[in-house]
């Protein structure tokens, strides 16, 4: 295991992030020294990078917090009589579509590692609430629903996270995943109409913004899009789409970093370079690799956590699980710690 990783690993184990009933915080705030509020989301995050971390090292402490995750989501946050996984429970206020993919991914990740039953059980019933209440009339998902009347947040399309759009299709992924899990045939077609859905729009979501800060927070969700399209990456059309969308990812980085730099963007396309080339859909661009595997490397702090970006060349006060668990995943992958597993995909 090499160093940078190992640190991470140990900032998620002792920093707190993690609360005693197994929910994880949105980020630190390392100038106010606190927590931000328990996410859901992020909780589903860090339920597949601590399977991820315990695929590296057989720690079994890792295990232990995945299933602590995996418990929280699953009997504490998921609400059985309304058939919802709210956005944070403290009050349930909204539902996100995006949110509910990554926590089905994260519970299906700790039952692939554990076989525990209520947690596929769980991934299953999230997914069921993607389809059932987040489809439109227009045939696209919502994105955000409010609870507990599960009516649609009205849409904002200079926000990418309150309109839908090609990024959903990350978490689509879930529908694929689960129809492998289960053997329902369903829960394959629901990911391929996401999937045409997002190859019909995915071209006009960047640059998408006047401000280029908010250019690179568009880097981030469309680099999701192109994560979601590893179940089908061997099909000539999608690995054309990872090609191109991998350049325009890289090019723009390049330009923005100096004003606005994010971690969760370097370790993103890393990764996806790495994935993409191990599916046979992408060569590697080692060049390239390394200079962003570099430049991602100078945002782990002295604690072992990633900040989430940087700004003029100063870090950020926020100590973020979401960006040290990309990077965890990225830098292994790129030091040959392991081998592109898209179960593994945090």
């Amino acid at each position: 295991m090499i160093p940078q990783v190992s640190l991470a690993g140990e900032w998620f184990l002792t920093s707190g992030i993690q609360e005693v009933n197994g929910g994880v915080a949105r980020y630190h705030r390392a100038d106010l020294k606190r927590n931000e509020a328990v996410s859901t989301e992020i909780t589903g995050y860090a339920a597949s990078a601590f399977v991820y971390l315990h695929s590296l090292t057989h720690d079994e402490r890792y295990l232990d917090r995945a299933s602590a995750a995996a418990r929280f989501l699953a009997c504490k946050a998921w609400d059985r009589t309304a058939g919802a996984m709210p956005f944070e429970i403290d009050p349930p206020r909204f539902t996100y579509f995006f949110d509910c993919g990554i926590i089905a991914r994260g519970l299906l990740a700790v039952w692939r590692a554990t076989g525990s039953q209520e947690f596929l059980d769980c991934a299953a019933a999230v997914a069921r609430s993607m389809e059932r209440d987040f489809r439109s009339a227009a045939g696209d998902l919502h994105s955000i629903l409010t609870l507990p009347d599960k009516q649609p947040v009205d849409r904002d399309p200079t926000r990418w996270s309150r309109s839908p759009g090609c990024y959903q299709l990350k978490s689509a992924m879930a529908w694929y995943d689960l129809s492998e899990a289960t053997g329902e045939i369903e829960f394959r077609g629901l990911y391929q109409e996401a999937l045409q859905q997002a190859l019909r729009h995915y071209a006009d979501f960047l640059p998408g913004h006047p401000e280029r800060e908010k250019v690179m927070d568009r880097l981030h969700a469309f680099t999701y899009f192109l994560e979601g399209l590893l179940p089908v990456a061997g099909e000539a059309r999608c690995a054309e789409t990872l090609s191109h969308g991998i350049d325009q990812v890289a090019s723009s980085l390049r330009e923005i970093a100096p004003v606005f730099a994010r971690c969760d963007v370097y370790a993103q396309l890393l990764r996806i370079r790495l994935h993409a080339d191990a599916a046979g859909a992408v060569p590697l661009d080692h060049l390239a690799a390394g200079e962003e595997a570099a430049a991602l490397e100078a945002f782990q702090q002295e604690n072992g956590c990633f900040c989430f970006g940087r700004k003029h060349g100063t870090k950020m006060p926020y100590d973020n699980p979401v960006s040290t668990a990309f990077a965890i995943e990225a830098l292994a992958l790129w030091n040959g710690c392991a081998q592109p597993h898209r179960h593994l995909l945090i």
